[in-house]
């Protein structure tokens, strides 16, 4: 385990070298290709009006995946009436797709207690 950690140790700290020597590059390589989004003038107001464009966006993409979510209840529906017809594969992904949220639902957990695996707080 302590062996373990060392090498770890010592990874964390050559990615972060990595990070500090080629970062600054990345970041205004990043910028330059991107340009075009950018605005010459960034005001108060530029930043409130796309805001509002992105909420409002947000809002009209409501209706699309309101229905989009009912049609997936509906193959749910289907799909439990013909049970007897699904193959392996159907079962599988189902499997993995209700592993997954599993998962997240326990990482959430480990996060929300401040990544403590047993809720103590020393």
């Amino acid at each position: 385990m302590g062996s373990y950690l060392k090498q770890l140790s010592s990874k964390t700290s050559a990615a972060s070298e990595f990070a500090y020597k080629h970062g600054s590059v990345y970041y205004k390589n990043l910028l330059e290709n991107n340009k075009q989004y950018i605005d010459p003038e960034p005001t108060v107001q530029k930043c409130q009006e796309l805001s509002k464009k992105l909420f409002y966006t947000r809002l009209a993409s409501i209706p699309g995946r309101y229905e989009s979510f009912w049609k997936e209840i509906d193959y749910m529906k289907n799909a439990v009436k013909r049970r007897q017809d699904l193959t392996v594969e159907d079962l599988g992904v189902g499997l993995l797709f209700a592993a997954e949220c599993y998962a997240w639902f326990c990482v959430g957990e480990i996060v929300g207690r401040g990544f403590t695996l047993t809720g103590y707080y020393p």
